[in-house]
């Protein structure tokens, strides 16, 4: 087979696991693009991928940085997402993008169809590994009558204040707290606040942990025909209330308020605060729990499937659990586009991968050759 050009936006955390993953294909030329030149002098010398320095936030640039690829990866943080897509999407080429933005994602659809071109969206662990698994067990049940994720990357030491350390994007994490949550319940979808409905979980492998309502639904609101629907993001107890606290208080508002003369945002400062305190230091490692549970009918009989996740920091190849977990299934994914194994013109949610026959067990292959185990019990439901 010919060589396949692969470019990579975005050469932070996740980018780099996606990097070290896509290098070992040998019919791959990647190339990854960022901003910052040490950022891919590293990547570089560690891979031996080509880069390129430049601002993707110039979206005028797009269009050239991508006219050679064959497939374009994103890995880019969630404020830079939707608009990228489109300026990927307008250039005709294929592409596998990992950012959880704000925008619906569906707006892109008819753009991708139109030009032709496969869009795999939100294709990291959550969103991605749970639709995955929640197209696969709805294919495999008459009726889906339930899909609820847990789901969460935790530091696996708890030191306080915070007993939290952000793997991916804080400025993501932030969105996840203020956006409210979109859930369905009997039916119809409904919002409600993030950070609500705070509960205790206790799941294999890990201490006792709180979950919460966030906004992880996304496409499958549209695309899984279930009547009770909702995700929970997985924290150590305690964590939702002191969220609360600072978003109840301001502390993550956007509106510019004056303080001594000066105009500050309260979420800047917030963030500028909180960043350095949430970074994993030298020797922290982390973890990834999901637990994802579909219930439903088949052959008349109530069934429930439940799938579980518990993922840690790789010591060897230095990457975080969440960046392994997110960045593989990209990858896995970026493979299967780039081959032919997957071809839907149109903008394509994870669940569509997850829908697909035989996809999901060749998924679960990769998983497992990576050293990232999903546990499926299929049981008879209440």
């Amino acid at each position: 087979m010919a060589e396949v050009k692969v470019m990579l936006l975005g050469a932070g955390r996740v980018g780099r696991a996606i990097a070290l993953d896509l290098k070992n294909e040998p019919r791959f030329r990647v190339t990854v693009v960022d901003r910052r030149m040490e950022a891919l002098r590293a990547l570089q010398d560690e891979t031996g991928v080509d880069v390129i320095c430049a601002d993707i936030q110039d979206l005028s640039s797009i269009p050239k940085l991508v006219a050679n690829a064959d497939l374009v990866v994103g890995a880019l943080p969630g404020f830079m997402g939707y608009r990228t897509l489109e300026a990927i999407i307008r250039a005709g080429k294929d592409v596998v993008d990992i950012s959880f933005f704000p925008e619906d994602p569906w707006r892109l659809d008819a753009l991708a169809r139109e030009q032709g071109v496969t869009a795999v969206v939100d294709c990291g662990v959550a969103p991605g590994l749970s639709n995955i698994l929640g197209g696969y067990a709805a294919s495999q049940l008459d009726r889906v009558e339930q899909y609820i994720c847990y789901v969460g990357g935790l530091p696996e030491v708890r030191k306080w204040p915070y007993e939290y350390k952000a793997v991916f994007s804080p400025t993501d994490v932030i969105e996840e707290y203020t956006r409210p949550a979109r859930v369905v319940e009997h039916g119809r979808m409904v919002f409600k606040p993030a950070l609500s409905e705070v509960e205790r979980i206790e799941l294999p492998g890990v201490d006792t942990l709180e979950a919460f309502l966030t906004d992880g639904l996304r496409t499958l609101v549209h695309t899984l025909d279930a009547p009770f629907m909702k995700e929970k993001t997985l924290r150590y107890p305690g964590h939702a209330e002191l969220m609360r606290i600072f978003r109840e208080s301001g502390f993550f508002d956007d509106a510019p308020i004056e303080v001594q003369g000066h105009l500050i945002r309260p979420r800047q400062l917030t963030e500028r605060l909180l960043f350095d305190q949430w970074k994993l230091a030298e020797g922290e490692h982390d973890l990834t729990v999901m637990r994802v549970v579909v219930v439903g009918k088949q052959d008349g009989a109530p069934v429930q499937y439940t799938f579980d996740l518990l993922d840690r920091y790789d010591d060897v190849m230095g990457v975080t659990s969440m960046a392994r977990t997110t960045g593989f299934t990209c990858a896995i994914v970026a493979r299967m586009v780039a081959f032919g194994q997957y071809h839907r013109p149109g903008l394509s949610p994870p669940e569509y991968l997850g829908l697909t026959p035989g996809l999901f067990d060749v998924l679960m292959r990769e998983y497992a050759r990576r050293g990232i185990h999903v546990h499926m019990a299929v049981q008879p439901g209440k």
